[in-house]
């Protein structure tokens, strides 16, 4: 978000800029327009959607496009289930567009700030063994190349691009729309518990492999795992949603306020957070309920943390978290955030971190006001030697030397890159780092 006086930061508060210029584009005739302007003055130009990537990836120190204008829906194939929307939409924004055609997106994670364009960008996904993150439901874009010209991409223009154009990190072009593979509305019956650690993970292959959405989170010093359990079904089976009072008192004082008030005494007074981790456990998530689909995926988050997240062949995950148990008992670290544990099948995304195959996500938090350097590194290097791929918009160090290798088209976006950039109009220092000058 930009801040009076010019200045730029992320939501997690862990990157910030002051751009040369800052400019809200309405049309793609302004994104033209204002990618031109930059290219004749030298200036690198990057566009912005709701600031919620924890990485410098779409820090702008020369133009920033803020696209929050260029929003809406711009068309919709109602006999194919796709719709075509502006760039800079909101995924909040997007069922309330979808549902008078009985329309949904087929997956989401469990934050639903971002925008559409950010989202795929930076490779957002939720859970479930069968389904791919949101790019992978992206079947068409239009984005603004570095000469100022609109690159049209769908299946009958430039289909070959699709699987670098959906993932394409900012490095392609500005995205102006992007056009979605839809499904049926459907609603979700979910289930949410508090079970033993060592149960579930002994049954995570199976949990995973037969529900639609599986995942599970541990608060560390604890023997407990919170599950998440949702199963698909046709919009017209019986609601049973929250009701009003029960979801303010889950989400909202207890999952954003008490947790608000354990962050900050945990932070005080570390001694006290495994007790507090093993009163979340109690208080937090036992709960059963049927609602329209959006509406279970995303959750409320209001305590402000920094996230390091990886994608490992789904065989790998429960020896990396047995790992990650481990490096916890031997370091002593006192950690108040829950570690989460997620799935997707894999996709064809050239820079997709579940490119070519099935995985399992293993994501590590610390709350906003704790550095969370230390852990985080160490923790990088148990998901390395599993043969982890980190998430674009959070917080890693890896660079292109070690990208490349875990990437089989790496070379072959960079070269994209190349074709459609190649005086770096879109580039910024995290670019710079993780594909290369």
């Amino acid at each position: 978000m930009t801040r009076p006086g010019g200045k730029w930061q992320n939501w997690a508060r862990s990157e910030s800029v002051r751009p040369r210029r800052v400019e809200f584009p309405r049309t793609a005739d302004a994104v033209q327009r204002a990618v031109a302007a930059a290219a004749r003055q030298k200036l690198p130009v990057k566009a912005v959607g709701a600031g919620h990537s924890f990485t410098g990836i779409a820090v702008a120190p020369g133009v920033l496009l803020d696209l929050a204008d260029l929003s809406g829906l711009v068309a919709i194939d109602v006999a194919r289930s796709q719709v075509t929307l502006h760039a800079g939409t909101r995924l909040h924004q997007i069922p309330e567009l979808l549902a008078p055609y009985g329309l949904a997106m087929e997956n989401l994670g469990d934050i639903d700030r971002q925008s559409i364009s950010g989202a795929i960008s930076t490779g957002t996904h939720g859970t479930g063994a069968r389904f791919g993150g949101i790019a992978a439901q992206i079947v068409g874009a239009t984005l603004v190349t570095a000469s100022g010209d609109l690159l049209v991409v769908s299946d009958t223009e430039n289909a070959e691009l699709l699987p670098a154009v959906a993932l394409g990190l900012g490095a392609l072009g500005i995205l102006v729309d992007v056009t979605v593979q839809c499904v049926p509305a459907f609603v979700l019956h979910a289930v949410e518990q508090p079970e033993d650690l060592d149960v579930v993970l002994d049954e995570l292959d199976t949990r995973m492999a037969e529900a639609d959405h599986f995942e599970f989170y541990w608060f560390p010093h604890t023997d407990r795992a919170m599950t998440k359990t949702n199963t698909r079904l046709p919009e017209g089976a019986p609601r049973h949603p929250l009701p009003a009072v029960g979801k303010w008192v889950d989400d909202t004082l207890v999952g954003s306020g008490l947790h608000q008030v354990a962050c900050s005494v945990a932070r005080a007074i570390p001694a006290t957070i495994p007790p507090i981790n093993r009163l979340s456990v109690k208080l937090w998530g036992d709960r059963e309920f049927t609602d329209v689909s959006s509406r279970v995926f995303a959750t409320s988050r209001s305590v402000r943390f920094r996230e390091m997240e990886y994608a490992l062949p789904v065989e790998n995950v429960r020896p990396a978290f047995d790992a990650l148990r481990a490096l916890l008992d031997d370091r002593g670290w006192r950690i108040s955030f829950p570690v989460e544990v997620r799935f997707a099948a894999a996709d064809d995304r050239w820079m997709s971190t579940a490119h070519g195959r099935a995985s399992g996500y293993i994501a590590v938090h610390r709350y906003w006001r704790e550095d969370p350097t230390e852990y985080f590194e160490a923790v990088e290097q148990i998901m390395l030697g599993f043969g982890g791929r980190p998430h674009w918009g959070k917080m890693h160090t890896l660079d292109a030397a070690i990208l490349k290798d875990r990437y089989p088209h790496f070379v072959d976006f960079v070269a994209l890159r190349d074709r459609l950039d190649p005086e770096r109009v879109f580039a910024n220092p995290y670019l710079q780092r993780v594909l290369g000058e």
